[in-house]
């Protein structure tokens, strides 16, 4: 049995949505459910927007300065005259790891007395340990937020839908109140509904497409953090073994 008084409060609001079918008035005259849907869609896509942005910008800057880095290490300077010069401006991923590396090597260096085999060797491997720290506390702070991109791209088009099938089935209860199956009745709730699914896929595409994107480059940097790591390793033993 249909609840005619509330069928019939949902008629009228069908009858006033008809005279306004902008974005607006859809939102204006939605269910509170479908408001806070839509409402959540909304901040979910400016928060992906947010992120997308300042990832980009991120990335970029970080690359820019990495190949600056690559070109001053690879310039021909000692170690320890460059360590002299990025000490304290180390400004992305791979001075700092090489800042880190040379710190322990000043450690190593206040204890000639322990120099025989076995401590050079302890020392490589503190070194190592050094770096896949490095590393993995360097990409633990370029991937935050980013699973938040992931979060939105599965999810978004699912709670879209939630929405788009709550207003039709108030779409439906006004129909069945006003006894009027004509497109003027069917077609707000319809809208209504639809929207709540569009605004769903709005916020889940550039989610998705920006999370596949922005992990494809860090997976790049990644690879060249672990390259650039190998490269300093090598260059450590050799200075220790006199090579």
């Amino acid at each position: 049995m249909v609840d005619t008084s509330s069928g019939q409060v949902l008629a009228q609001s069908v009858e006033m949505v008809s005279k306004d079918l902008s974005l607006w008035g859809l939102f204006l005259h939605a269910d509170i459910f479908v408001q806070l849907i839509i409402l959540v869609l909304l901040g979910a896509s400016f928060w992906c927007w947010s992120i997308i942005f300042s990832k980009i910008t991120q990335i970029n800057k970080l690359q820019k300065l990495s190949k600056q880095f690559e070109s001053v290490f690879w310039g021909g300077h000692s170690l320890d005259d460059l360590y002299q010069q990025v000490r304290y401006k180390a400004h992305d991923p791979l001075a700092r790891m090489f800042v880190a590396v040379m710190q322990e090597w000043g450690e190593h260096a206040r204890h000639p007395e322990k120099n025989d085999m076995a401590a050079k060797q302890s020392f490589l491997d503190r070194i190592d340990r050094v770096l896949s720290s490095r590393m993995a506390l360097e990409m633990e702070d370029l991937e935050k937020h980013t699973g938040f991109l992931a979060t939105v791209g599965s999810s978004a088009p699912f709670v879209g839908l939630l929405g788009t099938v709550w207003g039709i089935m108030h779409s439906f209860q006004a129909i069945a109140a006003s006894k009027n199956t004509s497109l003027a009745v069917v077609a707000p709730g319809i809208a209504e509904a639809l929207f709540a699914t569009a605004l769903g896929l709005v916020a889940a595409i550039p989610a998705v497409m920006a999370y596949n994107k922005i992990s494809a480059e860090l997976n790049r940097y990644a690879t060249s953090m672990e390259t650039f790591s190998h490269e300093l390793h090598t260059l450590v033993s050799r200075k220790l073994f006199g090579g």
